[in-house]
């Protein structure tokens, strides 16, 4: 699950906080009536930096701490490309335990210039055996497209790079690519002919 934009559990607004509250709770209903464990995951970015980061950041570890169980137990908190980088949601995860979900795109866009093998052994620690198989968010930029837009098409030469710099590692892809299943078809045809890259497939 990835509720929108809107939901910010460090909002400088108590009322926004508390409305993002209730869009985790419904996400969390519907996770549990479909009777599935802690892996089944709500994505969310830490959110805004209101002037002022490391307030900012102490704010979402106080609200994390005002959440029930059944709820932060499904959280993860995904790098972002403007605000909270990679290393910023590692020394979140070290205060509350939330996992870290990697976004490729925004750390090639807003990071330290961890190169991704680093980053891989960075957030791949932060997963626990009950929270399942570590998950990454994988796209690459559009064209001639705005900042931080997605592109339409997956480009295979990026892809079959990035999977062998991470070969090391077991994830789950999420391909965040504008035209969706073809994309998704094309990096499984991908893997299934090219034996060197040796990665378990599945697509859901």
């Amino acid at each position: 699950m990835h509720p929108d934009q809107f939901t910010l559990i460090n909002s400088i607004d108590n009322s926004v906080f508390e409305r993002s509250l209730s869009e985790l709770v419904y996400h969390a209903e519907v996770l549990d009536s479909m009777g599935l464990d802690s892996s089944a995951k709500i994505q969310i970015h830490v959110g805004g930096v209101y002037g002022d980061k490391k307030e900012s950041t102490r704010r979402f570890v106080r609200r994390l701490e005002r959440i029930p169980e059944y709820l932060t137990r499904r959280l993860v908190i995904e790098n972002d490309d403007r605000n909270y980088t990679l290393r910023d949601c590692i020394n979140i995860s070290r205060e509350t335990g939330l996992p870290v979900l990697f976004d490729l795109f925004h750390h090639e866009v807003n990071s330290l210039g961890e190169a991704v093998g680093e980053a891989f052994n960075m957030f791949h620690g932060t997963w626990r055996r009950k929270d399942g198989i570590p998950m990454v968010d994988y796209s690459s930029p559009r064209l001639g497209g705005r900042k931080g837009s997605h592109a339409e098409s997956i480009d295979l030469k990026l892809f079959r790079r990035f999977l062998e710099e991470t070969r090391p590692h077991d994830f789950d892809i999420m391909l965040e690519i504008k035209d969706k299943e073809k994309s998704a078809l094309k990096a499984v045809e991908l893997v299934r002919r090219d034996e060197r890259l040796n990665k378990p497939i599945s697509v859901r």
